[in-house]
């Protein structure tokens, strides 16, 4: 199905309602936030230029290392789910100048709450890249202790982390401290309550957190142009707090305007919604097929944007890196990904009988004939293992 007959699909309602359809929100826009353009040409921003201002040719060889070894790390676990390593992958493809940009802007005293995507976050916050796969491999829960690196665990349920991160800029507001919190959420997630109940209370209390709503323009296989009517980042207007656009493949827009945004939460001004404009150029996860909803011709036009072909094009113009750089950088990936299988294969099997553990405080009977149940099942194949043998 293409994007066009998708839209094409208009919903029924009643008779005499009149609804105004929204329009998608094109690539680039006046009021998109660009300082590396598709071309990998700077370009001058007068609000957000002093952001990166002082950026040094070691700190954008930094930023580039960041996407690359990122990227690298997602095909790998990309690759490991289709050999049946990891029962289920989420990928960052096309998303790493948004991750690693706003990554990259915070201090380490800033706490990050995530949802399941932020694999490029985690590496700037200093996570093991390894440590992500044990949860999409059941191996545990998260596989790290979210207060050493103030990088909360991976967040399934959608949009229920900004509840999460609100609560907590209003405590360290109430503490006194001079930290910022940030959430990450997609387009998709924009759309649940718990958004705009975090966007409320966010402003009442003003509390330092910033908003990082990465759109990549597909809620699995709803466009966003089927949930809002306006660009996401204007929804900031009606809660009384700023909302800035910013193109979510420049790395240095990204890691300008986030800046700015943990600044003013910093010095008390309240929240902000930053909209990374992106795009997802994989599947939502590796159980989706994104060639049933969405156009080739789309794909195409944003592989073009690319966040990472655009940095070393700027890199290369400027004499910021040459061919050693980008040589040693492929060696050091290929032992990124090498590292990063031979990690997960040799993790032990999930604990099949966990999911039994902690459903009540004090035990359950039913919970209790369940795990019985469970594992007579279990047996049942060794039983036959056994009688094949006979």
């Amino acid at each position: 199905m293409t994007v066009e007959s998708t839209a094409a699909r208009k919903p029924r309602r009643s008779a005499g309602t009149k609804r105004t359809a929204a329009k998608k929100p094109p690539g680039a826009q006046p009021d998109l936030v660009q300082l590396l353009t598709p071309e990998g040409k700077r370009v001058k921003n007068g609000e957000f230029d002093a952001y990166v201002a002082d950026i040094t040719p070691e700190e954008l060889r930094g930023l580039y290392r960041d996407m690359v070894l990122t990227r690298r790390f997602d095909a790998e676990a990309t690759s490991l789910q289709r050999q049946g390593e990891l029962g289920l992958w989420a990928s960052l493809l096309g998303q790493e100048a948004a991750q690693i940009g706003s990554g990259r802007a915070t201090r380490e005293d800033d706490y990050v709450f995530p949802t399941y995507r932020e694999h490029g976050v985690a590496w700037c916050r200093g996570v093991d890249p390894a440590n992500l796969l044990g949860m999409f491999r059941g191996v545990n829960n998260g596989g790290w202790d979210p207060n050493s690196n103030n990088f909360h665990l991976y967040t399934i349920v959608i949009g229920s982390q900004t509840l999460h991160a609100t609560g907590y800029a209003m405590g360290i507001a109430k503490d006194g401290a001079d930290s910022a919190v940030i959430a990450y959420f997609g387009d998709g997630a924009s759309s649940q309550g718990d958004v705009a109940e975090s966007f409320t209370f966010s402003a009442v209390y003003n509390a330092p957190v910033v908003f990082f709503c990465q759109n990549n323009q597909w809620a699995i296989s709803e466009p966003t142009e089927r949930q809002t009517r306006v660009p996401l980042y204007q929804r900031a207007q009606g809660y009384g707090f700023p909302g800035v656009r910013v193109d979510g493949n420049d790395v240095l827009a990204c890691l300008a305007v986030t800046k700015w945004a943990l600044e003013r939460a910093r010095r008390g001004e309240g929240p902000t919604l930053v909209e990374a404009f992106t795009y997802r150029m994989g599947a939502h996860t590796t159980s989706d097929d994104p060639t049933k909803y969405r156009a080739d011709e789309e794909r195409e036009a944003w592989e073009a944007k690319d966040p990472i072909l655009r940095l070393r094009t700027y890199l290369e113009a400027s004499n910021h890196a040459d061919e050693g750089f980008f040589a040693e950088l492929e060696a050091e990936s290929e032992a990124l990904g090498k590292r990063v299988r031979e990690v997960v294969r040799a993790m032990p099997d999930p604990d099949s009988f966990a999911i039994f553990e902690n459903a009540y405080a004090d035990g359950h009977a039913l919970v209790d004939e369940e795990r019985a149940q469970f594992a007579a099942y279990q047996a049942s194949f060794a039983d036959e293992g056994e009688g094949d043998q006979r």
